[in-house]
């Protein structure tokens, strides 16, 4: 009778226990699902990732990569612009379930969020004013002033190289402290670098130096979102084997950076 009541007993703290593992399982990937709708953080004025075009619109590669990761989910995007140093704030905080921003992987970064696999690839460019012959590789940045948007990599980089950083909030207001000599140098994503110069025919500013690492840019989440990370991996990987990444490079870069 006693092992009966053993038994019995057993079974019930095995199920109560069964019952709190459930209770803290991940549900990262349901609670958007049942909502209907995932939030997603970005800049909305980092051309060519995210911007508005001459009609106002919200456009670049991660707007319609957001809006595709969403789609795949079965759910609506509903996309919130918000200043660079607030997007991973705001993912801790569960303003938003992802950010689709260029994000770029850092050791730093992994400590504090879950990363999807990469969806591009790009590299770092230095640019200074068109004669500036002090500065041509990232060394020559100790002492000297650079610019860069508040919180980024690129402003952390300045930093480790020995710049007196000042944070600004986008690419245009970095590149005219450099054009109007407040700053010596800016540092950014290549694309971005690319894009700025071509759009604006600007002739003063030069790529001085190009780091020789790839920049993985992933999509972030809290840590511990195994079904969210899963499903936005798949979401990912069915748009690159449908070739919808490598187009949607093609037409916001002017080349597929969806490979390494």
């Amino acid at each position: 009778m006693k092992k009966q009541i053993s038994a019995v007993l057993a079974g019930i703290l095995a199920l109560t226990l069964a019952g709190c593992g459930g209770s803290s399982s991940d549900d990262s990937l349901k609670k958007i699902q049942d909502a209907g709708v995932i939030n997603i953080g970005l800049e909305g004025d980092w051309q060519p990732f995210s911007y508005h075009d001459e009609n106002d619109d919200l456009v670049g590669y991660d707007v319609e990569v957001a809006k595709g990761v969403a789609e795949k989910l079965g759910v609506e995007a509903k996309i919130t612009e918000a200043p660079w140093d607030g997007l991973l704030t705001g993912l801790s905080t569960g303003v938003y379930d992802i950010v689709v921003n260029g994000v770029d992987v850092t050791e730093d970064r992994e400590k504090t969020f879950d990363f999807s696999d990469p969806y591009a690839y790009d590299h770092i460019d230095l640019v200074t004013l068109k004669n500036n012959t002090d500065i041509t590789s990232f060394e020559d940045l100790k002492g000297k002033k650079t610019a860069n948007s508040t919180g980024s990599t690129y402003a952390e980089m300045g930093e480790q190289y020995g710049a007196e950083v000042s944070n600004v909030p986008t690419l245009a207001e970095t590149m005219t402290l450099v054009l109007n000599g407040t700053v010596d140098a800016t540092i950014n994503a290549d694309t971005s670098v690319q894009d700025y110069l071509h759009t604006t025919g600007e002739t003063n500013l030069k790529v001085a130096a190009q780091s020789d690492d790839v920049t993985e840019y992933a999509i972030p989440m809290k840590k511990g979102s195994d079904s969210l990370k899963e499903a936005v991996n798949k979401a990912l990987q069915d748009m690159r084997d449908d070739g919808t990444l490598a187009q949607l490079s093609q037409k916001y870069f002017g080349a597929d950076l969806t490979n390494k």
